[in-house]
């Protein structure tokens, strides 16, 4: 059955073209490793060049997944542009030697460094602001959902582009998950709420890991945002992974970026991390345009009191530190998380709660930037 399965997989295989070689993906020696299993699961390695289209991805597990008797279909992206070089040959030493030890005038020579591409203009997108964090859990993707949507519904128009290809949480906190249109051959954004949104997560198996390195995040950014229909947008929001990666420097590396709002909750451990996020963009010269804290406190529903669960000062602190506006303070709500995780930004499911209204103030903020944003 295995065999059987195989030849069919490789049959379907060979009817997915790659329109950069000019022939199927299997001819073109883009498929490898390919596993079955007698309950129907099937597991494949796609060698995936920067230049080739990410969309092959899906089209080559939708291939698969139109074969009877397969129940599940997982495709590993490999790196196709970067071949690992071949060992270095040993060096003959004299009998009863053991292995030395480099010592500092043998030092190996650093590979020349390959050529930045030159950063290409999108006119048509608007301002582009990049919303990073320094460390994951801080509500990053919270604040670039309800953000976007706050400013949508004052007229702004605007898009998400989620850049964050190893964990992309826009589509589930947007209500949006299924494959986007593809129109001649431009890429149709999704819609919610009034902005438009595009994201690998519509690409990708939700529990499909995303092992990809810098050529492949720098063609998903570069195609995100050159091959997709965004029509003519004010601002595209760029939801980008915690840290300092990749897709930072692919950002960067493809377009100019108007600037980088960085989130952080209060306490010493975010902050930390944030300055590194904020001197990383420095470093590439894209301006810093705040810091939003995130988590500030809590407010008991009954009487009112604020509790800083988190510790506070921490976002001003920094702020302060780097000579850059505090953009808002935005306290934990219990609905947040919930309605998140249904699909409903808090700025539509509670828009009079405390939350919902600095995420509103700090939209108009962003959308205005002549207003001087408040501090605290």
């Amino acid at each position: 059955m295995a065999d059987t399965l195989q030849r069919r997989i490789s049959m379907a295989l060979s009817e997915v073209r790659n329109p950069r070689l000019q022939t199927d993906v299997v001819t073109g020696g883009m498929v490898r490793d390919i596993a079955t299993s007698t309950a129907g699961r099937v597991r494949l390695t796609l060698l995936l060049s920067p230049d080739d289209d990410a969309s092959l991805v899906r089209d080559v597990r939708q291939a698969i997944e139109r074969l009877e008797g397969v129940t599940d279909v997982r495709v590993d992206v490999e790196d196709a542009s970067r071949p690992a070089p071949p060992p270095p040959a040993p060096t003959p030493r004299p009998p009863g030697t053991g292995r030395s030890l480099p010592t500092l005038d043998q030092a190996p020579r650093a590979a020349p460094r390959p050529s930045a591409p030159t950063p290409v203009a999108y006119p048509n997108l608007g301002r582009i602001i990049a919303i990073s964090s320094g460390k994951g859990g801080v509500g990053k993707s919270t604040v670039t959902t309800n953000l976007a949507v706050a400013m949508a519904a004052a007229g702004v128009r605007v898009g998400i582009l989620d850049a964050d290809v190893y964990g992309p949480n826009i589509p589930r906190m947007m209500g949006v998950n299924a494959p986007p249109p593809v129109e001649n051959n431009r890429i149709m954004p999704l819609e919610a709420f009034g902005v438009k949104v595009m994201s690998i997560g519509f690409m990708i198996e939700r529990d499909q890991p995303a092992i990809w390195r810098g050529p492949i995040v720098m063609k998903i950014v570069t195609q995100f945002l050159r091959d997709v229909a965004w029509g003519t947008l004010d601002f595209l929001l760029v939801d980008m992974p915690p840290g300092t990666g990749d897709a930072q420097l692919s950002l960067v590396q493809a377009t100019p970026v108007s600037g980088a709002i960085i989130v952080t909750t209060p306490q010493d451990v975010a902050t930390g991390d944030a300055l590194r996020g904020a001197k990383m963009f420095e470093h590439v010269g894209v301006p810093v345009v705040g810091i939003v804290e995130n988590m500030s406190w809590i407010e008991c529903a009954h009487c009112g009191e604020r509790t800083a669960l988190f510790g506070s000062g921490g976002g001003a602190r920094l702020a302060a530190e780097l000579r850059i506006p505090l953009l808002a303070e935005i306290p934990i709500s219990p609905r947040i998380v919930p309605d998140a995780d249904a699909g409903r930004p808090i700025v539509i499911s509670d828009p009079d709660s405390a939350a919902a209204r600095a995420l509103r103030n700090l939209a108009e903020r962003i959308a205005r930037p002549e207003t001087p944003p408040a501090q605290g």
